[in-house]
């Protein structure tokens, strides 16, 4: 689910803390060492997505959020910020020519360059998180 998060919405901040939980507190950012990336160039989104880049040639930058239960992506447009909040179990990640995001029949694809490498260790932070969050269900083994 994609919120224009320009301005303070009280019904937007309630949905995305049920969606993806709350953000981490100071020091919890500080003990993960820190909880955001730094920004990315969005390459290409889907078609869904699609007005919620600038129209012009500019640049789209993004961003990924760590929450306690997801991930909140954010892109800037103009001077508009959207935030797409996806819990860890609806989320998948893709690493082929450039780093995409997907979940709930959306993504959002970054490009392969400079400020993609600058974040390799956040990613590979998401990973881990993600994964230790599927350990929390154990589907699998459900049936013997």
């Amino acid at each position: 689910m994609i919120f224009n998060t320009t301005y303070k919405n009280k019904d937007a901040t309630a949905t995305i803390n049920d969606l993806v939980g709350k953000s981490y507190s100071f020091l919890e950012s500080i003990k993960m060492k820190g909880v955001g990336s730094k920004r990315m160039i969005v390459d290409d989104v889907s078609v869904g997505f699609k007005n919620i880049l600038n129209t012009v040639s500019d640049i789209n930058y993004g961003n990924i959020e760590i929450r306690k239960k997801g991930v909140l992506v954010h892109i800037t447009k103009g001077h508009q910020n959207f935030s797409w909040a996806i819990p860890f179990y609806q989320m998948h990640i893709y690493k082929t020519n450039s780093f995409s995001i997907h979940a709930q029949g959306n993504f959002v694809r970054f490009k392969n360059n400079k400020l993609l490498k600058e974040n390799k260790k956040f990613l590979d932070r998401l990973l881990d998180l993600k994964i230790d969050n599927e350990e929390n269900y154990d589907f699998y083994n459900a049936i013997i």
